[in-house]
């Protein structure tokens, strides 16, 4: 008799219908191999956690808006051999993050800020940190769209709740005055105050 049929509508309101990809292959593994009930209940477990785990990187990943797939092991060190090695590879731990630490990444163009930049961001989202990746230009265009509307406040609340902002190419840009003396430089700070890197 096969038990899928009558598994589907409870597998389903318990939300775990993602088991039905695998219960066959793994109940024809028990059966093969003998195994326990508890161990055939351990696989398919083990099966749904991978899968909800593959699902919400998947979804940070898109969140993040990465221009490309870059990660560190793709970076060619040998064309900056100043490098600090070390320090870069310090960084995908993420204690920058646990410290809210800002990091700055600055060079001539060419020499793969971008690339190192996006990698840790690659790095993070594996640790299950919420990134968002963005260029100074968009940045300050969607605050200002955010003023014209009068969410503001609420969107620079909603970027300060980012653990990692990966902001590129940054310069001297200002938001549009708002009226408010020292509105820009109070809108920095609050950024700064949060988990966030810097990407020049």
């Amino acid at each position: 008799m096969n038990p899928v049929p009558e598994l589907v509508p409870y597998l389903k309101q318990l939300r775990l219908s993602g088991i039905l990809d695998s219960l066959e292959a793994r109940n024809r593994q028990a059966l093969d191999s003998k195994l326990a009930y508890t161990e055939f209940l351990a696989l398919l477990i083990e099966d749904e956690v991978a899968r909800r785990e593959q699902k919400k990187f998947a979804l940070r990943l898109r969140r993040a808006a990465f221009r490309a797939s870059k990660t560190l092991d793709q970076f060619d060190f040998e064309r900056l051999p100043q490098l600090n090695r070390a320090l870069v590879h310090e960084l995908p731990t993420g204690r920058y993050l646990d410290e809210r630490v800002p990091v700055l990444i600055v060079g001539p163009s060419g020499t793969g800020k971008s690339h190192l930049a996006q990698a840790l961001g690659h790095c993070a989202i594996r640790q299950g940190v919420d990134v968002l990746f963005t260029t100074c230009a968009q940045l300050v265009a969607a605050m200002n769209a955010a003023r014209a509307t009068g969410a503001y406040e609420r969107k620079l609340a909603s970027l300060a709740r980012i653990p990692l902002l990966v902001i590129e190419r940054l310069r001297s840009q200002t938001f549009a005055p708002t009226g408010r003396r020292g509105s820009a430089r109070s809108d920095r700070r609050t950024l700064r105050d949060r988990r966030y890197h810097r990407h020049q």
